[in-house]
């Protein structure tokens, strides 16, 4: 059983910076594609970026190219979402996932997803 557990989230100033976390348990890592979505309250979920297994590919949503940055260890098990220069239209619950197959996550259809972890971003 695949699990995807995510920390890191909190409330910031904007302008300010986290880094979320996202553990993947029970699987081969180093065989997954790893994403981060995000859900604003009253929206749809939305893909963020996503990082292909090798870390040949990686690709991001327009609105947080150039602040976002998606990395793993491959020795911890963990995929990182670091964000810079938060906005408060970043405030959202962010979702990890994981899958086999780059397309799937790209696409938002992951075979896991994480709980959540809510980034508050004031202005």
């Amino acid at each position: 059983q695949v699990q995807l557990v995510e920390s890191g989230g909190g409330l910031v100033q904007a302008g300010g910076s986290l880094r979320l976390s996202c553990v993947v348990s029970g699987g081969v890592f180093e065989a997954y594609t790893t994403g981060w979505f995000r859900q604003a309250p009253g929206e749809e979920r939305e893909f963020v970026a996503a990082r292909s297994r090798s870390g040949i590919n990686t690709d991001y949503e327009d609105s947080v190219k150039g602040r976002f940055t998606i990395s793993t260890d491959n020795a911890k098990n963990t995929v990182y979402l670091q964000m810079n220069s938060l906005k408060p239209e970043d405030t959202a619950t962010y979702f990890c996932a994981a899958d086999p197959n780059y397309g799937s996550v790209r696409l938002g259809v992951p075979k896991w997803w994480g709980q959540g972890a809510q980034v508050t971003v004031s202005s």
